[in-house]
């Protein structure tokens, strides 16, 4: 069993560095408790199960499948797609994500972290913003369903 604790935070500056890598995502499960997520990331695709977030820690558990597997799965998935370009940025002793969203979710870009424990410290960039690791409107599985561009001001 895998533990993801992951960290999210608005991006509000220049991030960029080298190619980033086209991500296509849908949602086979989205329920309270779990998601089910299909994913294909360029040239290669995954199959991954999500717990509930605790603390910003969840059980998941991810596996490699044909791109033409997730292909299909893809049309089988409940709302729009999460599409995205992603960057990896490596910042200290960290590697970041950065994803800058397309579609409906255009105009958001956020940077994640992965950590080994919650309280594990780590040097945060200039262009890394406000938190949003508790605030699940920024989860891909409820961006997939309440886009961004939707938000109310």
């Amino acid at each position: 069993m895998g533990i993801e604790i992951e960290r999210k935070f608005l991006v509000c500056g220049d991030y960029q560095s080298g190619e980033p890598t086209l991500y296509r995502q849908g949602y086979l499960c989205r329920e309270p408790g779990r998601t089910v997520r299909v994913r294909i990331a360029g040239s290669k695709a995954w199959l991954t199960v999500k717990s509930l977030t605790s603390n910003t820690a969840r059980q998941e558990f991810e596996y490699a499948i044909p791109v033409a597997d997730a292909e299909e799965m893809l049309l089988l998935c409940d709302g729009p797609l999460i599409e995205k370009y992603r960057w990896e940025i490596q910042h200290g002793d960290h590697l970041w994500e950065v994803d800058e969203f397309l579609g409906e979710n255009a105009g958001l870009v956020i940077a994640e972290i992965e950590l080994e424990s919650p309280d594990e410290t780590f040097v945060k960039p200039d262009w890394a913003g406000e938190e949003v690791s508790d605030d699940s409107r920024y989860f891909n599985s409820r961006l997939s369903i309440d886009p961004f561009q939707s938000w109310a001001e």
